[in-house]
């Protein structure tokens, strides 16, 4: 059998290990198919192509910090009859993304809202969209960090940028006015032109509670509402459901 050692060595110089891993496969595959040249190239170039986008898509996802459980392949739609499944795979096709429309999960803790949050996440992410996950909490708390460490700035950016951002566990608890204003700004900046995803555990009525300034609050609740679909999810917990009982 030859040897394509040097070959391979060249291909992983030139960055291209996705085709020296499969170069000897290909190859064999060609004088058994009796292949041509191109098509041998093409099939090469095909595999180069594959790795590359499977490579982009775990980058995307480790970015978004998303578990790799948290698909919509493993939601379990049998446990929730209030949960429309056909309306979530309709969204998991990411149109709203593409309208910058936002999607709001509303309901009681355990009922599967983060799960089916994360699970449009990873939908966005097989796109090759951009998406960030911040529980509403550590939203905050990175915010303050960030501003301390001077790099507020680059992290509003970021948050302004991304094609989907995610906030879990929203009016969780009350926010200062300066930090207010910042996520108003995000908001405001992203409005039209991003999709946010916001899951809660209070109603849509009491969101505006959570901000210092009710002026604010209503122009930002007007930004995040408008063209938002309202998802609302009825029954008991998920988990206290299936724990075993004594």
């Amino acid at each position: 059998m030859p040897n394509y050692s040097e070959l391979v060595r060249q291909l992983k110089s030139l960055k291209l290990s996705g085709a020296a891993e499969t170069l000897e496969v290909r190859i064999m595959e060609a004088e058994q198919n009796r292949l041509s040249y191109s098509e041998l190239l093409q099939m090469i170039v095909g595999d180069e192509i594959q790795t590359r986008r499977n490579r982009m898509l775990q980058r995307l996802i480790t970015n978004a910090k998303l578990e790799s459980s948290k698909t919509l392949e493993a939601f379990d739609f049998t446990f929730n009859a209030s949960i429309n499944a056909q309306q979530i795979r309709e969204l998991s096709l990411c149109r709203f993304i593409e309208k910058a429309e936002n999607v709001f999960f509303i309901g009681p803790t355990g009922t599967g809202k983060t799960h089916l949050a994360k699970a449009l996440g990873h939908s966005a992410c097989r796109k090759y969209m951009t998406v960030q996950f911040f529980n509403f909490h550590d939203l905050f708390a990175q915010l303050s960090k960030a501003d301390l460490s001077n790099k507020l700035e680059n992290m509003l950016k970021s948050l302004i940028k991304a094609e989907l951002l995610i906030i879990d566990d929203f009016a969780f608890k009350k926010i200062d006015q300066k930090y207010a204003e910042y996520f108003y700004a995000v908001i405001d900046q992203r409005y039209g032109l991003k999709s946010t995803i916001i899951t809660s555990n209070r109603s849509i009525s009491d969101w505006a509670g959570i901000f210092p300034d009710p002026i604010m609050a209503n122009a930002l609740m007007d930004r995040l509402c408008h063209n938002a679909h309202q998802i609302v999810i009825k029954g008991e917990s998920y988990r206290r459901k299936s724990r075993p009982k004594s």
